[in-house]
């Protein structure tokens, strides 16, 4: 049984954006997370996309910033926002850096201490969230998206790519495409995972698309006055990969824009949309 805690609760769009909280056995911390329950959700199991956040974020992020609550009532679909690390623990170096510690867990399963026991966010959001999701709302767990943005595009190329039995579709805004070659996810992967490159496979999408045997659709817009696309996010690495390998991945560049979550709101009714269309398959 997942019992959760309903923080605080508003009307949105005719439906509803909850914040709750829940033990989680992944981290053995309290997490928290935010979700749009579109109205047609009272009496009807719904579609369900999951959001990842990028750095120095939280739940609250996306579902307050981005302005997907609208395109996502007139679908009927659920959106969830996991945080992005867990709290409360104060490591040491925890709090040192915005781009590594508290924020920044990387969606994977640390292996090197002190982060190992409970900086798993990958077994958080690929496994425990959802049950936790479909224990306690009307969703249908055969209709899953996935999209997020920056280290959250990152967690969504990888969860969707590494698990085509639970996502139907993959979206991504700005995503660190290849993290093994770039500042913040040597940082992360070296700290959290250690020495071992073959371990950094696992979490690289620019890796794991090569080997893929499921092609799940991937739709990525990346703007291209990011302040960050050459030094970290690197997507014609993730392009080229999935080119050798055969894979159709769907990247628009777009003209003039940036990291933020302006760019995100531009975009986000066609992300939306995309996975409603992909959702709604037999």
């Amino acid at each position: 049984m997942y019992v959760i805690e309903l923080i605080r609760t508003y009307k949105s769009f005719g439906g509803r954006v909850d914040y709750y909280s829940h033990p989680s056995k992944a981290t053995g911390t309290e997490m928290k997370f935010s979700v749009f329950r579109p109205a047609v959700e009272k009496n009807n199991n719904v579609p369900v996309m999951f959001w990842l956040s990028g750095l120095t974020c939280n739940e609250e992020n996306f579902i307050t910033k981005a302005g997907a609550e609208r395109w996502a009532s007139e679908c009927g679909m659920m959106i969830v926002c996991p945080d992005t690390s867990p709290r409360g623990l104060d490591l040491p170096g925890e709090h040192d850096s915005w781009d590594f510690g508290s924020g920044a867990g990387f969606y994977l399963n640390a292996v090197a201490e002190p982060w190992r026991p409970r900086y798993r966010m990958y077994d958080y959001t690929a496994k425990e969230l959802p049950a936790v999701i479909d224990a306690n709302f009307n969703v249908d767990m055969d209709r899953v998206a996935i999209s997020g943005h920056s280290m959250g595009g990152h967690g969504a190329l990888v969860l969707g790519l590494r698990n085509p039995e639970l996502y139907r579709s993959i979206s991504a805004f700005s995503p660190i495409s290849a993290p093994s070659e770039c500042p913040w996810g040597q940082k992360a992967f070296t700290n959290y995972l250690g020495e071992n490159k073959e371990l950094w496979k696992e979490y690289d999408a620019s890796e794991i698309i090569k080997t893929v045997k499921v092609m799940t659709p991937v739709l990525i817009d990346q703007g291209t006055n990011d302040e960050f696309l050459d030094e970290q996010l690197k997507p014609e690495i993730f392009l080229h990969a999935a080119e050798e390998a055969g894979y159709p991945v769907k990247l628009r560049m777009q003209e003039g824009y940036d990291h933020s979550y302006y760019f995100i709101a531009t975009f986000i009714k066609e992300h939306i949309e995309f996975h409603a269309k992909n959702l709604s398959r037999v």
